[in-house]
């Protein structure tokens, strides 16, 4: 009976360190989310310890024009105009901080080609504030983003 007690002692302290290790809060933001405007999704992933965003896809895929894959043609980077934006990483380099909140990343507008200092906040499971911004917060522009799939 003792050694089932302290079996199930040890087990209990195992999953309670388990459950506090850091990062694993920081993990609720996997998954494919889809910005307002409704015309891409992105999926977050977990590279090391930070957390990156890529375009899975787009509602126009393929240029009106060519009829090819739609490229950033809009990137102040001459050199990478051909790269297709399915694929394409916008969030980069975010570090979960606490109260879910994370920050010290960047988001790219394929829009305007512009990068943007941003923070991401999660307000309830299924929905992001995601602040672009350049110098100050406090002088930037909040997308909000709803979850699509979550991780896997």
């Amino acid at each position: 009976m003792k050694k089932l007690t302290f079996f199930l002692m040890g087990l209990a302290l195992c999953m309670q360190a388990y459950a506090i290790m850091p990062g694993d809060d920081g993990d609720r933001l996997l998954g494919v989310w889809e910005p307002s405007n409704g015309r891409a999704r992105v999926k977050v992933e977990k590279i090391g310890s930070k957390y990156y965003g890529k375009i899975v896809w787009l509602k126009e895929p393929n240029d009106p024009k060519s009829g090819l894959p739609k490229t950033d043609m809009n990137n102040p980077d001459a050199n990478l105009r051909n790269v297709p934006l399915k694929g394409y990483r916008m969030l980069k380099d975010f570090v979960y901080q606490e109260n879910n909140q994370w920050s010290e990343g960047t988001i790219y507008d394929p829009l305007n080609g512009s990068t943007y200092s941003c923070t991401i906040k999660m307000t309830d499971p299924n929905t992001l504030d995601i602040r672009g911004y350049i110098g100050v917060s406090a002088f930037g522009r909040t997308d909000i983003w709803k979850r699509l799939a979550v991780k896997k």
